[in-house]
């Protein structure tokens, strides 16, 4: 099958394929071949309207499309692999859209507040020291609030993938409430996160109700690469392993850039959530206020570091606050902590910060729910471990 057979094929293909439930990601072998492809859909897309349904995926070499059930069979000594496009999830326990039950959200404090976790894993003594000044973080989330005072100093540009031709607006309220706890900043009233001088640069992948593609995912892995962030955080996961998440991660720490991502809620000792499982990720499980692991919280060996994830007070849509629970809160501390690391020595690579973390870390209180050698983050042992 040759490059302009495979493009009438796959508009055949998807014809009828309505249903996200069909959506498959196509890898190509190489360069040459995905070119070639992209060529022949360029004169063939007149012809064969449906192909403007494709998501280009250009860091991997591949496309996201629907597909008719059974026709991701198709052979060609071009093409890689056919892989289902599998609906992804954030890992903060019972949210699932910005609608919340009355009361939920909080009011602006009265006064300039460090949240519980930030004073916890003694992120303020490190202040000192670093603030995260130049560090660049790609935030793949649900998008952020712009208008936040708490968020304004620190919001760059950002990326939806959802439609490009929108700003990365968040209409969910999980990204800023990550975005809050990793570089909140305010002088008089609200919070100040982990690394307060630090960059975000938001990329909304999830749709209003926290959901996303592996292509979404994809397509704001391979934004991130192309603007040359440090570090990535994802506080989501899924638990089917993807070839095309895989290659998407690889890339990026071949880069250099930091991945980190949650590890899951359902509290399982065996099962880490994907990306956090694979070996690239810093991979972060939650505790609670009293130092232990968190009872929602996934737990196992691939878990690199435990960070405060229990009510875990941060900003919110319309310049409010609110408190969520998960794994989702407890990565976005573990990056903010990597980001004052990054500020004192740019040029550190993903493994020593994964090797610096866990060696400056503090061990966990033992309870029932425990494994050997479960560490906690520490903030200020981590920065001061670092020499300019």
């Amino acid at each position: 099958m040759n490059p302009s057979t495979f493009v009438s094929w796959l508009h055949e293909a998807m014809e009828g394929s309505e249903g996200t439930e069909k959506r498959h990601i196509i890898r190509f072998l190489n360069d040459r071949d995905y070119a070639a492809f992209a060529r022949q859909i360029g004169r063939q897309r007149k012809s064969l309207p449906r192909l403007h349904q494709i998501q280009p995926l250009r860091l991997i070499r591949a496309i996201s499309c629907t597909l008719r059930t059974g026709s991701e069979a198709v052979s060609a000594p071009f093409i890689r692999s056919i892989e289902p496009d599998t609906r992804i999830k954030l890992h903060a326990l019972g949210h699932a859209s910005s609608a919340l039950p009355s009361g939920e959200e909080k009011k602006s404090p009265d006064k300039a507040v460090i949240p519980w976790g930030i004073r916890h894993i003694r992120a303020p003594q490190a202040w000192s020291r670093s603030r995260g000044e130049r560090v660049r973080i790609g935030v793949i989330d649900t998008g952020a609030d712009y208008t936040h005072p708490d968020l304004r100093h620190c919001l760059s540009r950002g990326v939806n993938i959802l439609n490009r031709q929108l700003p990365p607006i968040d209409d969910n309220g999980h990204g800023t409430h990550i975005a809050g706890t990793i570089a909140a900043h305010t002088r008089h009233r609200g919070i100040i996160g982990v690394a307060p001088q630090a960059i975000l640069h938001p990329v909304k992948a999830f749709d209003q109700h926290g959901g996303a593609f592996v292509s979404d995912i994809i397509g704001g892995i391979d934004w991130c690469v192309s603007s040359g962030v440090d570090i990535i955080n994802m506080s989501f996961g899924m638990k089917t392993y993807s070839k095309a998440l895989e290659a998407a991660v690889l890339s990026a720490y071949r880069s250099g850039i930091i991945v980190v991502a949650s590890s899951g809620n359902e509290g399982n000792q065996a099962e880490v959530d994907y990306p956090a499982r694979l070996r690239q990720v810093i991979a972060v499980g939650a505790t609670t206020r009293k130092g232990r692991i968190a009872p929602f919280s996934n737990i196992g060996k691939q878990i690199n570091i435990y960070a405060p994830g229990e009510k875990v007070y941060s900003t919110w849509l319309h310049g409010k606050y609110h408190e969520l629970s998960g794994t989702s809160m407890a990565t976005s501390h573990v990056t903010g902590v990597i980001a004052l690391m990054l500020a004192r020595k740019p040029d550190l690579k993903p493994l020593r910060i994964k090797n610096l973390l866990r060696k400056h870390a503090r061990y966990l209180i033992k309870s029932r729910k425990m494994i050997t050698g479960a560490k906690e983050i520490h903030a200020f042992r981590s920065v001061s471990a670092v020499s300019k």
